[in-house]
């Protein structure tokens, strides 16, 4: 029986992290285990910013957006010296159990620290929806929400002036922000790094457009694809849109507003879900293994398993939004 656990976040932050660390804190102590909060992720295990979470507002966090425990990128904690130094700390502080919140790099740490004899289960924490192992990532929800909000104040402005926007969106290896958010927002078009469009696709889509009356345009497009191998950038490609078609265009880019927010309803259940199904694993002396959910249901994978795990496709997706707007 574990005795101690302790929860920390890393890589990126995301809406629900919160929920989640309250979660483990709370499901732990009613398991009689003490919880611990590691702050600055994987950079607290090796500074030993770990601190009891007895006296922690934890549950005051619930709808703050963010991760209250801050998060830090530490690329030196793939050296075995400087996860010793990790291991080390939490052997002092006498926790048995580490519970990750993060993405693909950190359940890499999750994996080193477990065959080191600290169980750790991972959590997937990321508004990018790219951790296969999960239908839904925490962060996704609220990410995706706040992309259909600020969509929609674009076409409100562009609809006003007869103009385009190039809405550029985070994921650059995963469209799901840009395909779900492309068709909540009514997009006339979404591109993603599984159908790039050249220049010219852009223009005929505002074309196309132009022809049935439409007095804006709005072209959703995943981040890291354009001005990148030899691709034009957006703005070339705005300026090609009005030197072709006589409407104005502009690009605006969705940057880190995505990643802040207080969480959703939804967000907030599934973290809580997901953080109660980490510590009960634990408290089975269960580690190196993430959780997730598929449809309804909580479930686990060893990690490397997890990372063979083939993301899905949004191809049929894409299609039904493109398709609904006539573009080919």
């Amino acid at each position: 029986m574990i005795k101690k656990i302790a929860v920390l976040t890393s890589g990126g932050d995301a809406p629900g992290m919160n929920n989640a660390v309250r979660a483990v804190v709370k499901h732990a102590q009613a398991k009689g285990i003490e919880a611990f909060l590691v702050y600055e992720g994987y950079k607290g295990l090796v500074e030993n910013n770990i601190v009891s979470a007895k006296e922690s507002n934890v549950d005051k966090q619930y709808r703050n957006g963010g991760t209250f425990i801050y998060s830090a990128r530490l690329p030196e904690f793939a050296q075995i010296e400087t996860r010793e130094i990790a291991v080390k700390n939490l052997r002092k502080n006498g926790i048995d159990a580490v519970v990750v919140i993060g993405g693909d790099g950190s359940y890499m740490g999750a994996k080193k620290l477990t065959e080191m004899g600290i169980n750790c289960i991972g959590i997937p924490g990321t508004i990018d929806n790219d951790i296969s192992s999960s239908d839904i990532t925490v962060g996704f929800d609220t990410a995706l929400n706040i992309v259909v909000e600020s969509v929609d104040k674009i076409r409100d402005t562009m609809r006003s002036h007869d103009r385009v926007a190039l809405v550029e969106v985070m994921g650059r290896h995963c469209g799901d922000l840009t395909v779900f958010g492309g068709i909540a927002a009514r997009a006339e078009a979404v591109v993603t790094a599984e159908n790039i469009f050249t220049p010219e696709q852009f223009v005929e889509v505002v074309k196309q457009s132009q022809s049935i009356g439409k007095r804006s345009v709005i072209i959703m497009v995943a981040e890291l694809i354009y001005g990148q191998e030899g691709r034009a950038s957006l703005e070339e490609i705005s300026k090609l849109i009005t030197e072709k078609t006589g409407k104005v265009a502009r690009v605006s880019v969705l940057a880190h507003q995505q990643r802040g927010g207080t969480p959703t309803a939804q967000e907030r259940v599934l973290a809580t879900r997901l953080g109660i199904h980490a510590v009960e694993l634990l408290s089975k002396g269960i580690g190196g293994r993430v959780v997730g959910n598929q449809g309804d249901e909580m479930v686990d994978f060893e990690i490397m398993e997890s990372f063979d795990i083939p993301r899905k496709s949004r191809l049929d997706l894409i299609k039904i939004n493109n398709d609904m707007n006539n573009i080919k």
